[in-house]
């Protein structure tokens, strides 16, 4: 199965996972909140699939362009 990385656009603090490893997301299904700037930045699936793996915890702080979840199609 092919993967696709889903990275985050914004440096911030990852303030919420909303789906666990192994669930299915469709596309443009939030994956995870990076709070930036007094703000929730939502990071969305690029694709249908099946979350495989994700890379960082609650309270991570994240650089942009970070991987943060792995995504099987």
């Amino acid at each position: 199965m092919p993967e696709i990385k889903i990275v985050t656009e914004v440096a911030g603090r990852v303030c919420a996972l909303p789906v666990e490893v192994g669930g299915n997301v469709g596309d443009g299904d939030d994956i995870a909140f990076v709070e930036a700037m007094k703000m929730e930045i939502p990071v969305a699936s690029p694709a249908a699939g099946k979350l495989k793996s994700i890379l960082v915890s609650i309270d991570d702080v994240v650089a942009e362009g970070q991987v943060l979840a792995i995504l099987e199609t």
